[in-house]
């Protein structure tokens, strides 16, 4: 049978961190947590759009333990502000998904230099999952999730040299390289794990074509050209809801039967049940390597695992 969110264990007592929690995919990601007890740190930059998730969350679930955090992944100053007041609330953290994102964009850059795509959807998470490291390994099994696209397929690993496609960008060639630097940051960050002796997981997941406010507002505020509308149509009328898109990243999260390194997604592709497909990527660890290695150049972050299970003992 389909894994649903009645396959969700209980977690009462957990602490659940789901970015980008105020709309599409994060919003019934932060749902079918809190509504299976998870206490729920709904990140989000949009404090407007992040309350009205949470009271569209009581409606369905009203004893939702629910908790808003102010995250702009564009920003380091953001991210380190956001980071340190969860660390300080919660001294540990159960599961942290990885899921906001901006898409298709004009070429543009964050506050601290960065190409917007590149900066927001893989460095903000970088940055974030490293200050989060010590209340993640304080936890019994931690779990970390982190949303890629089938956009990866069509991505290039990054170029150490142009990591920020100076003079050769494109509004989906730099969504599909960031898509792909997520599927590669997920599976580095499990095997940094197993060597340092964690006992926290990391998985990576999909949604495949979600009819989601992600597609809506990328058309509205940029300009993707004829193939984002396309897109956006195909996703309205053949996509799946975004409960239905979120299922693999819940999967990933929450069925016990998962394990770190592991990829969930639909089942054909962009559509279907949420299932375990298989990591096909020639010369993964080479391009692990270099994300590492420019990861850390550009935020001048360290993601130490090692350190920071010594902190967590502490």
């Amino acid at each position: 049978m389909a894994w649903t969110t009645k396959d969700i264990p209980d977690l009462s007592g957990r602490t659940a961190v789901v970015t980008g929690a105020n709309g599409g995919l994060g919003l019934e990601t932060a749902r079918a947590l809190a509504g299976a007890g998870a206490h729920v740190v709904m990140a989000a930059r949009n404090q407007q759009k992040a309350a009205a998730a949470a009271e569209d969350i009581r409606r369905s679930h009203s004893k939702a333990s629910l908790e808003i955090v102010p995250l702009d992944l564009s920003s380091l100053a953001s991210i380190r502000a956001a980071a340190d007041a969860i660390a300080a609330a919660h001294p540990k953290i159960d599961i942290l998904v990885n899921n906001a994102g901006v898409m298709a964009c004009p070429e543009r850059r964050t506050e601290d230099g960065f190409e917007m795509q590149f900066g927001t959807n893989h460095l903000g998470h970088w940055a974030f999952t490293a200050r989060l490291l010590a209340p993640l390994l304080r936890a019994d099994a931690a779990r970390v999730v982190t949303v890629t696209s089938t956009a990866h397929h069509m991505g290039s690993a990054v170029d150490p040299g142009n990591p920020h496609l100076e003079g050769r960008y494109g509004p989906w060639k730099a969504y599909s390289q960031s898509k792909l630097a997520n599927f590669h940051f997920a599976l580095g960050l499990q095997r940094a794990f197993e060597a340092a002796g964690a006992r926290a997981q990391s998985l990576v997941a999909h949604p495949g074509l979600s009819d989601t406010d992600l597609q809506a507002t990328s058309v509205e505020a940029t300009d993707g050209g004829a193939i984002q509308r396309f897109f956006h149509m195909l996703a309205h009328r053949t996509g799946m809801t975004a409960a239905e898109g979120a299922l693999p990243q819940l999967r990933a999260a929450c069925d016990p039967a998962a394990r770190g390194g592991e990829f969930y997604a639909p089942r054909f592709g962009n559509n279907g049940p949420a299932v375990r497909r298989p990591v096909l990527r020639p010369g993964i660890a080479k391009a692990i390597e270099r994300l590492w290695a420019v990861s850390e150049r550009e935020t001048g972050i360290k993601l130490d695992v090692g350190a920071a299970l010594a902190a967590a003992a502490a």
